[in-house]
Formats: C-alpha cells, sequence, structure tokens
C-alpha cells in the first residue's frame, strides 16, 4: 500500500493502459498518426482521454467546451462520449492541425456534434458571453497556449453552468512547476499561477488529479 502516487515504470504502465483503457481501433489510428506530427507531444494521453470521457457521461454532459484542438483526440472522445443531440464547441487557431481532427470526427460519425472556431480563443469565448452563452455549458476543457490560461479560466468559468466541471491540462507541466519560482521559464510560471489561484478560488470545487502531465479539475459552485 502507498500514501502517494506511485512512479510507473514501463512495464506498469503498459499494465495500466492493458486494463484501464478501452481503446478503439479509431483512436489507436488517430494516436499513430498524430505520433508523426512533429509537435506529437501536444496529444494528451489515451488514459486521461479514457478518464474525460467517462467524467463526460457522469455529468450528463450535452454543452461542451475545447481550447485547443491540436490534432482531435480529446475532442473525438468527448464527442464520442456526448449524446447525439450534443455539442462541442472547438477552439483553435490552425487549419493545418485540425484537418486530421475533422477527418477522424467524419469517421467516428461526430461531426455534427463539433462546431469547430478557427479563431483565437478569446475572441470565441467573449463572442459566445456576448450572445448570451454564460451559465449555460456542462464542461470544458482547456489545453491550450499557457500565457492565456488565466484568461481561459475565467472565460470558460463565466460559461459553465453552476455545477458544470472545468479540466485544464499540463497542470504538472512535467514537474517544473515545482521548482522554484526563480528557475521557472514564462510558461511554467502562468501554469503555477493558475493552479495557486484555482487552489484559493472559493467559486469552485477543486482536485488536481496526478494523471498524465497533470489534470486540474475544478467545478463551478
Amino acid at each position: 500500500m502507498s500514501t502517494q502516487v506511485l512512479s510507473l515504470t514501463e512495464d506498469l504502465y503498459n499494465y495500466m493502459l492493458s486494463v484501464g483503457v478501452r481503446d478503439s481501433k479509431l483512436l489507436q489510428q488517430l494516436r499513430e498518426e498524430n505520433a508523426q506530427h512533429p509537435r506529437a507531444v501536444m496529444q494528451i494521453a489515451p488514459e486521461q482521454g479514457q478518464f474525460m470521457g467517462l467524467l463526460v457521461q457522469l455529468l450528463g454532459v450535452k454543452k461542451a467546451l475545447e481550447i485547443g484542438v491540436f490534432t482531435g483526440y480529446s475532442s473525438l472522445i468527448v464527442a464520442m462520449a456526448l449524446p447525439e443531440d450534443g455539442q462541442l464547441i472547438a477552439c483553435d487557431i490552425s487549419d493545418e492541425y485540425t484537418a486530421m481532427a475533422r477527418k477522424y470526427w467524419e469517421k467516428a460519425g461526430v461531426a455534427h456534434k463539433v462546431d469547430l472556431r478557427i479563431a483565437p480563443a478569446l475572441d470565441t469565448l467573449d463572442q459566445l458571453i456576448t450572445e448570451g452563452h454564460s451559465n449555460s455549458f456542462d464542461f470544458a476543457f482547456i489545453d491550450a497556449d499557457k500565457s492565456n490560461y488565466d484568461n481561459y479560466y475565467e472565460r470558460a468559468l463565466q460559461l459553465l453552468r453552476p455545477g458544470g466541471l472545468m479540466a485544464v491540462d499540463n497542470v504538472l507541466w512535467s514537474g517544473r512547476v515545482a521548482e522554484p519560482t526563480a528557475q521557472q521559464d514564462n510558461r511554467t510560471k502562468h501554469i503555477h499561477a493558475l493552479n495557486q489561484k484555482i487552489h484559493a478560488d472559493q467559486r469552485v470545487s477543486m482536485s488536481l488529479v496526478p494523471i498524465a502531465d497533470g489534470l486540474m479539475l475544478a467545478m463551478k459552485r
């Protein structure tokens, strides 16, 4: 027994995947194609995807938001977990990167659930707020440029309904958030600052889950 998270050896990690992730050929194909991408490390881990899909189902999510699509692994999982009349508004700035995402949404038969907005995410979020979508989203996932993490957090919190859940990726940042502040680069400082902010934020209930590169969960009160 252990009172801390286990360090995962390669054998233990592979075992965890073998019994902890119900994979599909389509998700495997997307991971394999993404692995050839020069920025492949931006994709979330399969065990994190499985966890997020379960959260979406548990919450009965019908209206979801994603900030940072990349090649579409997380958005595919969320869209597959949504009911047939569910909607995911997906924010990204790259037609090139999201081309792979669009291909796999089509293959999975979930493209009709995804509303892809190619624009700076803050512009899209502000537009949603202006159009009256505050307090209406059930789930939001943030995995984009770290310098805007606090801005994304505030906008997403406004858009979430009470009881809605936000998931913020990369909050452990390969361990760099635990380094002395003087040694941290700009992106690490932004992540560390948001972690501290969420920890103290009485507008949410929170839990930092040590899965993959760290996933901060914040439920709007």
